[in-house]
């Protein structure tokens, strides 16, 4: 779940909103500069359905011990150091399932997946809070994953029209891809006010890699440098759930709350440079 704070509530946002709007990025990625990934079917698939695993956990949300909503947020833009607020055995096991899930209904889909929560939880993360015993949970949780992707990778050797994209530099483009529409999500989902970079430079049609820069904007307008989206701009809504901050006095009323709470649809625009 993502939150975003107004003065007398919560803006909430499930795992598996967040993720297709971050499919809807992937699918306007593409302008005379830049062009998405092949196979872009499975790289589309991965982008919008890599935290399918997180809705039943969402249903049921969780108060961190400041009875602040469970979620990400502001303050973890850059680098994930939230674990005190977890149970981690629960957490890598939603992890785990994403990958799971992806690989009963598209394993090339499946493997990007795995390589962003490796990515999140070993480049991204903040292990230093850990105890012994649930960094050897953790450790043990990212061999899993790595051998997972090999298994994955041996089978879909098979299928020629997906074996030419099992090569190491396709992977890693698409996986720098997902890594940066799931970054630009998360950047507007909490409106994060400062400048900043979507993770990982990206290809151009030329072959060249360029990072992309992000600007917040007034009136919850955000400006991308360079623009490598199909339109001038691109206008979206994104739907939260709009809980009083009130109900956090206990996990029952917060819950209640979130279960009965009203969609607030915060309208946004994606511009580019002026011309």
């Amino acid at each position: 779940m993502i939150r975003l704070e107004q003065s007398e509530h919560w803006l909430l946002l499930p795992h598996q909103t967040h993720a297709a709007l971050a499919g809807e990025f992937a699918r306007h990625w593409k302008n005379e500069l830049f062009s998405p990934p092949d196979p872009f079917a499975h790289v589309l698939d991965a982008v919008s359905r890599h935290d399918d695993s997180w809705t039943a956990r969402d249903r049921t949300p969780e108060l961190t011990p400041d009875g602040h909503p469970s979620a990400f947020s502001r303050e973890l833009v850059g680098s994930y150091d939230a674990f005190e607020d977890i149970d981690l055995a629960a957490y890598l096991h939603v992890r785990g399932e994403a990958t799971e899930r992806a690989a009963k209904r598209d394993p090339y889909s499946a493997i990007l997946i795995s390589m962003h929560t490796v990515n999140l939880l070993t480049e991204q993360a903040d292990l230093s809070g850990l105890s012994d015993a649930d960094r050897a949970l953790h450790a043990g949780f990212i061999e899993g994953q790595r051998q997972r992707q090999e298994e994955l990778k041996a089978d879909l050797l098979s299928r020629p029209e997906l074996a030419p994209f099992l090569e190491e530099d396709h992977l890693q483009r698409a996986f720098e891809f997902l890594q940066a529409c799931d970054s630009l999500s998360l950047l507007v989902g909490v409106d994060y006010p400062e400048r900043s970079t979507l993770r990982h430079a990206q290809t151009t049609r030329s072959g060249e890699k360029m990072t992309i820069q992000y600007l917040p904007l007034p009136e919850f307008r955000y400006r991308l440098t360079p623009w490598p989206l199909d339109e001038p701009e691109v206008i979206l809504g994104i739907p939260y759930r709009r809980v009083p901050k009130s109900s956090c006095a206990s996990l029952e009323k917060f819950r209640e709350a979130y279960a009965n709470g009203d969609t607030c649809l915060r309208r946004i625009t994606l511009i580019g440079d002026p011309v």
